[in-house]
């Protein structure tokens, strides 16, 4: 299946669990240790419109990267998923290069693997907010399958401690673990208590 298409259905599930949000949810406490989830919607709000950026050519400027406070978070970040995905959505898109500069000075990625790594972070995300929230979350097992060979060549080790990481450590899953909650563990989240090692 096209990437693009198993991004979308990522998105939009998270769009679907941030629209949960309500203004007094934004103080929760979030798997992602350095952020509550006010801090994370405004982190994957600042990602959709930096992956944005990069698939109109425009990812190695540091303020793509970057989105404003917002007054309301949960409209803010439906808008930066529609942003997104009409960007990847857009003729010729997988024959670009992506830069993506918090992975490097220049870097810069092919188009499908770097909608790659916005897929996999968006299904881990929308884990995230679901947690926060304390309601179920269940990715289609479709999406589990094609993010675990993603979640495979994510390096991990010691660099995830470092701070900014995008992951934290790898813990062992489970024995009989879902597929998603092997992508989970395999990603520094722990499927049963909703906690991640420090990032």
């Amino acid at each position: 299946m096209d990437i693009r298409e198993l991004d979308r259905r990522a998105v939009r599930a998270s769009v679907e669990m941030v629209a949960e949000v309500r203004p007094g949810d934004l103080g929760r406490p979030t798997p992602c240790a350095d952020w509550n989830l006010g801090g994370l919607l405004a982190h994957m709000t600042a990602q959709h419109h930096g992956f944005a950026a990069a698939a109109e050519g425009r990812g190695a400027d540091p303020d793509a990267w970057l989105a404003p406070p917002a007054r309301d978070p949960v409209w803010a970040y439906a808008a930066a998923a529609e942003r997104v995905t009409a960007a990847f959505a857009a003729e010729g898109v997988l024959d670009r290069g992506f830069a993506l500069p918090e992975l490097g000075a220049d870097a810069v990625f092919p188009a499908v693997q770097a909608i790659g790594f916005h897929f996999i972070d968006y299904l881990v995300h929308g884990w995230d907010v679901a947690r926060a929230l304390g309601i179920a979350y269940d990715p289609d097992p479709d999406l589990a399958e094609a993010a675990w060979p993603i979640a495979l060549v994510v390096p991990d080790g010691d660099y995830r401690l470092r701070p900014g990481a995008a992951f934290a450590p790898g813990l062992p899953a489970a024995p009989g673990a879902s597929r998603f909650d092997q992508v989970l563990a395999r990603l520094g989240r722990d499927p049963a208590h909703g906690s991640s090692r420090p990032q």
